[in-house]
């Protein structure tokens, strides 16, 4: 009996992603799955060169700098019929085109998930014991805190509020299970027992401003949570209270809270701002109640790996017949990242 046929695939993506997404072992493992050029790497689906693999190309394995497939792009792939992405959201990717013509679509946003929620913990954990404020009180000072000055500190009891029961949210509920803190949930998509189950308290979003100590937020960026954290909700978080943000900038008015931070009543770790990077002449770079970084929460470095496991392993799912588990629908996109 001759062996099926395996589906022509081509990784669409800036190349420089490819190794660390997919190392030796796992390229081989695609391989034995999927008919794929390792060498060949679309970004440009107008390119003459690519254009005999793209006319036969059933899947595309996507991945950052994949150019948005729209209606044009898409008339260069007539037999695409799956888009696996090997990155998280595929709002940016995806046009109306695609859907249109039935494509599935799969991302790997759950693996993109846990470095974040990850992330996430580290800074509440930190955040938790002051260590940002006493390494700035240590560098200047060289002095050891006195009792006076850490009565305040710790996580014991710690009130963390999570905005957004999303794929991150809900994994960073998991990993809070374990510490002592008091865990308080806002999504209007949830309701008290599940959140219970979830391990937190539901609230409504100004209950859970006022109440917590640390918010932290793992909304979608979608039209109804544009600025969801404007100036009248920031100014129900305590004085002391410290915002997270590994979600989206655009999720909190960025002027408000600039003007928030400068007073010094609240603090901030931020791994993602509205614009994305800041001005350079942004105060948020060199204020000490600030912790800025540049976007690094997601997968980095050996944290890629997992996100091309997820993609071979839906590829393998496909081929054997069985449906996708990560597939992004449509209807998805008005309330998911």
């Amino acid at each position: 009996m001759p062996s099926p046929q395996l589906p022509r695939t081509v990784f669409a993506m800036d190349p420089v992603h490819l190794p660390l997404l997919f190392p030796p072992p796992l390229m081989e493992r695609l391989r034995r799955t999927a008919d794929i050029d390792p060498g060949l790497v679309v970004r440009d689906f107008a390119d003459p060169a690519a254009a005999g693999v793209l006319a036969s190309a059933e899947v595309l394995i996507t991945g950052w700098g994949c150019p948005h497939l729209d209606a044009g792009v898409l008339s260069a792939v007539p037999k695409l019929d799956t888009v696996l992405h090997a990155a998280g959201s595929v709002r940016s990717l995806v046009g109306e085109a695609l859907w249109e013509r039935g494509v599935t679509v799969s991302s790997a946003v759950t693996g993109n998930a846990l470095p974040v929620a990850e992330y996430t913990l580290a800074m509440i954990l930190l955040v938790g014991k002051d260590a940002f404020d006493h390494r700035e009180h240590f560098r200047s000072t060289h002095a050891y805190p006195g009792p006076g000055e850490t009565a305040a500190t710790g996580n014991l009891g710690r009130r963390v509020g999570v905005i957004g029961a999303s794929r991150v949210g809900r994994r960073l509920l998991e990993l809070l299970r374990p510490f002592d803190l008091t865990v308080l949930l806002h999504d209007p998509y949830v309701s008290p027992a599940e959140a219970a189950a979830l391990g937190a308290e539901s609230l409504s979003l100004e209950e859970l401003l006022g109440r917590s100590d640390i918010v932290s937020l793992h909304a979608p960026d979608i039209p109804e949570t544009h600025h969801m954290l404007d100036r009248d909700r920031l100014a129900l978080v305590r004085d002391g209270g410290v915002l997270i943000n590994t979600a989206r900038g655009a999720l909190v008015d960025h002027e408000a809270l600039t003007g928030e931070l400068v007073s010094g009543r609240l603090s901030a770790v931020l791994d993602v701002t509205d614009p994305e990077p800041l001005p350079a002449g942004s105060p948020l770079y060199r204020l000490p109640n600030v912790f800025l970084t540049p976007h690094i929460a997601g997968s980095l470095g050996n944290e890629l790996e997992r996100l091309g496991r997820i993609v071979v392993e839906e590829l393998e799912r496909l081929a054997a017949g069985a449906p996708p588990v990560h597939q992004v629908r449509h209807a998805d996109l008005a309330r998911v990242a």
